[in-house]
This record gives C-alpha cells, sequence and structure tokens, in this order.
C-alpha cells in the first residue's frame, strides 16, 4: 500500500527533525541542526534495509516515490521558514561561508562521479533483478509444462 511508503517517510521525518534538534542543542544553536538531512539519510537507510530483506513492497516504493517526487519543494518551503534575514544581516560570513558550501558540494560530486568504476543505478538493478525473476517464472513454467507433459505420455 502507498501508504506504508508515506509512513516510512514519516518516521525518517520525525526521527530526523528530533535527531536534528538534538544535534542543535549539543552544539549551542537554537535551532534544528540538519534535521532535514539526517531524514533523508535515514529513509535512504530505511529503503535499502527494505529492499535487501525482500520486505520492500510495491506499495512501498510507491509511496515513497510519491514523496520523493515532492522532495524539492518540501525541502524548499522548510528552507524558507529559517530566519535568513537575521544571519544575512549578521555580516557578509554568512554568505561567504553558504557560498563555499555550494561551491565545494558541487566539486566534491564533480569529482566523485569521476573517480572509479561506474556502478549501477538503483533502477539498473531493480530492472535486472526483474528480468531475472521473469526469466526464473519462464524457466519454472516451461519445468511445469515438461513435467505434464511426460506424466500425460
Amino acid at each position: 500500500m502507498t501508504i506504508s511508503g508515506v509512513a516510512l517517510l514519516a518516521i525518517c521525518t520525525l526521527l530526523g527533525n528530533y535527531l536534528g534538534d538534538l544535534l542543535g542543542i549539543a552544539l549551542g544553536v537554537k535551532a534544528n541542526v540538519g534535521g532535514v538531512g539526517i531524514a533523508m539519510i535515514l529513509l535512504i537507510a530505511g529503503r535499502i534495509w527494505l529492499v535487501k530483506s525482500g520486505l520492500f513492497s510495491e506499495g512501498l516504493k510507491k509511496g515513497v516515490e510519491l514523496w520523493g517526487s515532492l522532495y524539492i519543494p518540501i525541502v524548499v518551503a522548510m528552507a524558507a521558514t529559517q530566519n535568513v534575514v537575521a544571519a544575512v544581516k549578521a555580516g557578509p560570513l554568512v554568505l561567504i561561508a553558504g557560498t563555499g558550501a555550494v561551491v565545494l558540494c558541487f566539486c566534491t560530486v564533480a569529482l566523485i562521479s569521476r573517480i572509479g568504476p561506474h556502478g549501477e543505478t538503483m533502477d539498473e538493478i531493480e530492472a535486472r533483478e526483474a528480468l531475472e525473476r521473469e526469466a526464473l517464472r519462464e524457466a519454472e513454467e516451461r519445468a511445469a509444462a515438461v513435467h505434464l507433459s511426460a506424466k500425460g505420455a
């Protein structure tokens, strides 16, 4: 059911926000620090665990994909609630740090994408596994047909 995927996302979001609040307290900041990012990491880890354990049903997949397609607008809305104006008024260091972080992330992604062998994407893995399941099902049907024809002869 799609609602199961939405529930998985809700659990990850609640845990991420809670852990982000705890991180903010630990750092002495009166704000949620990285709650959305932590939630997304939990969602990715939960999805991988469910796939590996064979519990990732079609309904879960649809629920996660539904909210995955809405992720960017949600993050933009959540970021809009932060007190950006007060941070910018505090000085240019905020702008320099923000710009530096974005540039560093872009460079890191470019570097990582060029290093090492290119592995399969999750979509490619799922497509390959679906073909393998289909081939196995067809082989089982052929074996059953041979068994029935041998039994009838």
